[in-house]
């Protein structure tokens, strides 16, 4: 087993550096701070001059860490490789967990993803390798449990390649999920650029018991702020009830701000990080971090008049929260277990649940599976042990999977019938082949994930998927139905007689004879890379070679556009670039992006991924093949969106799909936060409707003409002009977050163009 790098040295700089920062910040600022401005502000690459404003002001900040999953990875280090660096200028690491399918079992499948991977595997090993950045092999573990294990510290600034990255967050660290390029901005050794965001609290009072646990904070959260409820915010956990929450369930509450769309959350540092930072071999971190506890918390006027630094301040008291399951297809439809039944005969919800699955990213910690277990205990001592709804259980990492084995909590779970798949993502991210069910066939699943939209889990819109925690998962599963409450109504088993599940003990957050350490999955870059070749076979259907986009050659370009498409509804980056099956192709631009938009719903006539080709006047047409057609007229194209465009995963494909077949401009109601960044980083321009209204006036043959471009600055509105095939037209007002930065990304084509150049 390869080294892990050694942190202190890098937690002790940080430390030092935000100290140094936070007394210029402070002699500006002239006040207390919370967490996230000390952590933030702190990191700021020109502390004495850097423009400061929540929502208006875009700070440069120096990042501690950057880490990368493979499906990102792929497009990311593509990017890198053309920056000309020799090596990453910070410490990164490269995560294979997201292309394992999820099918039979852990053994089985991660064989058959080796086999169908290779060609991807041995080119993210070899760029790492390469270019100084520790590669962790598939089976290893999923991104977000092994940083949580191994890199995460209280008080970082880690970027990262996937939209869960905040899961560090229970670590007290912010750490925000970004697109490749911005990871390849780290990387290189720039500053990485993102808008100061507003804070919101959530002062959390009492403790949770029985049933309830922390992924019920983070979905009745949820429940009152919505999916764009945290754009561009940070949410803040403050409070005397934040030290009942264990560091793995602090992770699970802000690994699912991202469900939020918030830029991150966290929590403080406390005993409880403390401990899991000892129990994970960094007894020096937890030295270091209560050295500097002034830095890893709220300055104590916040904590006292939190009204007068919080945009937003929620207030929970957990003795008082109820279990909740959420869903389906949208993570804010929040209701309490007891409501659950009532919502189902009302809704008309299939009752019969097909499948439930615990585990993944935000789910996966040694209290967690415990408290699953128990449950699983309970209903085998009444016969069950093959319930009617299968079980599935995704473990986060090897350190995990070893140590659930050894204690006996995987056994309980295997002896209810539950199939253990690979420590990877699995059903999460769409990588489930599921034999049960036919496409377009309506069912209910259940899980303690973190993501339900239409599609995500088995590429089968049809599935409703519900959310809840593991513990509330498996109760389901034992239950087989919607239609009772498993937490309070009577179960029948196999012999006829009737039961109840009682809430499971209390499971303590750490295994008591410590953790299983295994990291045999990791490999350290090479000392010396310059002699590592990395190739890439100009025929594969897996990796290309990118070349750069062009720069807008002159405003006639982006007169009398055709819209390729406005969407109803929501468009999330699963819609607008799904995973599933497609996820083989992240490496390849050119074959990736025949699934652009292909999930999104067409506002005009409520097809999925079908559109009408305005020069042919053919109608119900394949929106990818369209997009071909009109770039091989040398046209460009605009996109119309509604509410929350780009909500979801951080996938920079779904930027860069549109910037490659010919997007000139996304207009929509408004943007989430990760999937604008990337757009201005592909050189795509997104704006805004000055009046939400004027969203209706765009019709299905409208040729779009953006007025004087080229001449856009900062601040400055353009005007769009939307012609309609009668001859009338439509003038709206856009408005736009582009600073002087973006622009110039824009002109020169994109953000790696600018890079390249440097």
């Amino acid at each position: 087993m390869a080294t892990i790098e050694s942190t202190p040295d890098l937690v002790a700089g940080t430390y030092a550096r935000t100290r140094d920062n936070l007394v210029t910040v402070r002699k500006r600022l002239g006040r207390a701070l919370t967490l996230s401005e000390k952590i933030l502000l702190g990191h700021l690459d020109a502390p004495a001059t850097q423009e400061l404003g929540a929502g208006t002001a875009y700070l440069q900040v120096r990042p501690d860490r950057v880490a990368m999953q493979d499906a990102t990875a792929q497009m990311a280090l593509l990017q890198f490789m053309t920056s000309g660096r020799s090596e990453v200028a910070v410490p990164s690491t490269v995560h294979c967990d997201h292309l394992i399918r999820a099918h039979v079992g852990a053994s089985k499948d991660k064989l058959v993803a080796l086999d169908e991977n290779r060609e991807v595997y041995d080119f993210l090993a070899s760029v790492s390798s390469k270019y100084g950045i520790g590669f962790w092999k598939p089976g290893s573990g999923i991104i977000h449990q092994v940083v949580l294990e191994n890199y995460a510290f209280p008080g970082g600034l880690m970027i990262g390649t996937d939209s869960h990255t905040p899961n560090a967050g229970g670590l007290g660290m912010i750490a925000c999920g970004v697109g490749g390029a911005d990871a390849v901005d780290a990387m290189a050794g720039f500053p990485w650029e993102v808008l100061q965001p507003n804070l919101v609290g959530v002062r959390l009072t009492g403790s949770l018991s029985g049933w309830t646990a922390p992924k019920d904070v983070i979905l009745w959260v949820l429940g009152q702020l919505t999916v764009k409820g945290g754009t561009n915010r940070i949410v803040e956990y403050f409070g005397p009830g934040a030290a009942s929450i264990s560091a793995t369930g602090k992770g699970t509450i802000t690994n699912m701000g991202a469900e939020l769309g918030a830029t991150t959350s966290l929590f403080a540092f406390d005993d409880r990080m403390d401990a899991y930072l000892r129990a994970t071999r960094r007894a020096e971190l937890a030295d270091l971090a209560r050295k500097n506890a002034d830095l890893l918390g709220n300055d104590p006027e916040v904590d006292a008049h939190p009204e007068k630094f919080y945009d937003v301040l929620l207030e929970l008291d957990l003795s008082k929260l109820e279990p909740h399951l959420v869903g389906p297809h949208t993570p804010d439809l929040a209701r309490p277990i007891s409501q659950v039944k009532e919502a189902a005969a009302k809704e008309g919800y299939p009752t019969t649940i097909r499948a439930a699955l615990i585990g993944s990213c935000t789910n996966s910690s040694y209290e967690d599976i415990s408290r699953s277990a128990d449950v699983a205990e309970q209903a085998a001592a009444h016969g069950v042990t093959r319930p009617s709804t299968p079980l599935l259980v995704t473990p986060g990492s090897e350190q995990i999977m070893a140590t659930i084995e050894r204690d006996g909590q995987m056994a309980s779970l295997e002896k209810m019938g539950a199939t253990v798949l690979a420590n990877a993502c699995g059903p999460c991210i769409g990588q489930w082949k599921r034999d049960d069910v036919k496409k377009g066939e309506k069912n209910s699943i259940v899980s303690s994930y973190n993501r339900n939209f239409p599609g995500r889990n088995d590429a089968n819109p049809e599935t409703l998927s519900f959310i809840g925690s593991p513990e509330i998962v498996v109760a389901y599963a034992v239950a087989g139905t919607l239609a009772i409450d498993p937490t309070k109504d009577a179960i029948t088993a196999p012999d006829g007689s009737t039961f109840h599940l009682v809430a499971p003990k209390q499971a303590p957050e750490l295994p008591p004879s410590g953790f299983v350490f295994k990291a045999e999955g990791y490999v350290a870059p090479a000392k010396d890379g310059s002699a590592i070749a990395v190739h890439i076979s100009p025929d594969s259907e897996r990796l290309q070679v990118l070349a750069p986009f062009a720069p807008p050659k002159s405003g006639d370009e982006m007169r009398s556009m055709p819209l390729l498409l406005k969407t109803r509804g929501k468009t999330t980056t699963d819609h607008i670039s799904p995973a599933g099956p497609w996820l083989r192709y992240r490496g390849h631009l050119d074959r990736i992006s025949d699934n652009m938009f292909t999930g999104a719903i067409n506002a005009f006539t409520a097809e999925r991924g079908k559109t009408k080709n305005l020069l042919s006047g053919a109608a119900g047409q394949d929106v990818p093949a369209v997009a071909r057609d009109y770039k091989a007229r040398g046209l460009r194209w605009v996109v119309v969106g509604d509410e929350n465009y780009g909500e979801g995963s951080s996938r920079e494909h779904a930027a860069m799909s549109p910037r490659f077949l010919g997007a000139a401009a996304i207009i929509v109601r408004s943007f989430a936060r990760i999937h604008e960044s990337n757009l201005k980083k592909q050189g795509v321009l997104p704006f805004t409707f000055a009046s939400s209204a004027d969203y209706d006036k765009v019709r299905e043959t409208d040729r779009v003409t953006l007025e004087d471009v080229l001449d856009i600055a900062p601040g400055k509105p353009v005007f769009a002009v939307f012609a309609h095939d009668d001859g009338t037209q439509d003038r709206v007002e856009l408005r736009h977050s582009l600073n002087a930065e973006h622009i110039a990304w824009f002109k020169a084509g994109s953000a790696l163009n600018v890079l390249g150049a440097s």
